[in-house]
Order: C-alpha cells, then structure tokens, then sequence
C-alpha cells in the first residue's frame, strides 16, 4: 500500500508527534515553515548557554527562549509542547548520550529553560524552488553533518567545536547557493566555507559523523553550513550535568512562515 501523504499544516504534524504517530526526519516536510534545532538545560546552566548562542551566531542561531516553567513556545508556535512535539529527542548526561526518545515529559523538571535555533532545513525550499537539487530533500533522507576542526567561541562552561550540514552544489550553482541562503541569517545564512574539506577538518566527506551520506558528483563542490547539533557536539565536550536536544534531523517545526525570518 502507498504511504499515506502528511499533513502539511505544522499544528497538524505537532499533534502526530505529540500522538506517537510521527518520529521520522523532517527534512522536506511542512514546505515553507521555519524549522528549529532545540537545547534544554536546567536554569543553573541556562545563562552561559545563551551567551554561548549570541557569541556563535553561525551555528546558534537563537530564534526563541522559553523561560523556566514553560514548555510553550509562544512566539515560533503558540499551543505547541516543547516535551512532545518533536519526532524524537536526544538525553545528554555529563556528556553522555543515555537515551533517545520521542517524549522527554519524563526528564522534564521545573527549571528547564528551552532554546530554539534556527536549522538549514528552513532555506532548502528556497534552494529548491530556484533549481537547486538537494537529494536528502527530495527522498526524505537526513543531511550529511560533520564535527569540524573549527572551535566555537566559548562561553562559561560551554566550549567545543562546530558541527556543519554539507549538501553537494552544482559547480555553476553555488554563488547563487550563497546568495540565497545569506538571506536566512536566523536559520545559519550564508556557508561557513566552500570547497576543500581539509581546511575544515573533515577527511572524507562520503563519511559523515551525523546524517546520511551526500552524493557529490564530478562536477559539485561540497558546501558547508554551521549546523544546529553544534550544541550537541558541545555538551559532549563541556559536559553539563543534564542536556536534552532534538534527534539530528527531527526538528521542531514551527507556525512561522521561511519568510518571516528572511532578510530583505
């Protein structure tokens, strides 16, 4: 039998979540919506994390913080539940990845402040919808991601290096690649380099850390973009007592429209 199609309306989609009917990626679902990495910490923790955001920009790029004892988004998705409206979540322990759920209700405490960052599955329709093929996009598949030889600013007790999404652009596509997506600073913007992987510390770009593997042909050159699991590579190396952050590639996916984070 085929797949039943989704919904495209974002509160409809949510509420699957919410239900347990939905834990797949979200790369192509919900057209036109803005898309959101999410970051949980317990109060204590919160403060160097948000100074964290606003001196790594590129990969953190804030979009909402929900305050302790809330865990409604009231700007990106009013009536949306932070603790079940994802697909699937990652539970982060000193560093230590312990379980990956599709509801975090049980890790939940009364301090949790939550972040919500742009994500660059936000700007694919705009590459798209200019001729840009993007392969995990159209057959559902997640972005290839990579933790890079490049350190984020630090920032409290949050230090670590910077995670990026690849996608492999027609030779005589990437300028306008770069044009495009310079217009979603909110959701990462422009690359943060083009070309030799070296220079960035990833050796083999058929073998990516997250994600499923890119097709790169003769004629692409690999691009990268700062990624939203940067807060994940980070907990990792700084250890928080407790970090919970969507699955790579099950993001939150908001009521706002693309545009309304795009710059003129």
């Amino acid at each position: 039998m085929p797949t039943p199609a989704l919904p495209t309306d974002p509160r409809d989609l949510r509420a699957m979540m919410r239900r347990g009917e939905l834990s797949g990626l979200t790369s192509g679902m919900a057209p036109g919506r803005v898309q959101a990495n999410l970051v949980v910490l317990p109060r204590e923790q919160a403060f160097d994390f948000l100074l964290f955001c606003q001196r790594n920009p590129k990969p953190c790029p804030l979009l909402e913080v929900v305050e302790a004892g809330s865990s409604e988004p009231r700007n990106m998705a009013p009536g949306a539940d932070i603790r079940s409206d994802l697909p699937r979540y990652r539970v982060y322990e000193r560093g230590e990845l312990v379980e990956e759920p599709t509801d975090i209700s049980h890790a939940w405490r009364d301090d949790m402040v939550s972040f919500l960052l742009g994500c660059s599955f936000t700007f694919e329709a705009a590459l798209v919808n200019a001729g840009i093929r993007i392969p995990h996009y159209e057959t559902g598949k997640n972005t290839a991601m990579f933790v890079t030889s490049i350190e984020t600013e630090p920032a409290g007790m949050f230090s670590g290096p910077m995670v990026v999404s690849m996608r492999a652009i027609p030779q005589d596509k990437v300028v306008k690649a770069v044009q495009i997506t310079s217009r979603y600073p909110a959701v990462h913007g422009a690359p943060v380099h083009i070309g030799d992987p070296d220079a960035i510390g990833v050796e083999d770009v058929h073998s990516p850390d997250l994600g499923d593997v890119a097709r790169v042909g003769e004629s692409d050159v690999p691009v990268f973009w700062a990624c939203g699991v940067t807060p994940q590579a980070v907990a990792m190396a700084s250890k928080p007592p407790l970090m919970i952050t969507h699955s790579p590639g099950h993001m939150f996916i908001t009521d706002k429209l693309n545009e309304d984070v795009a710059a003129l």
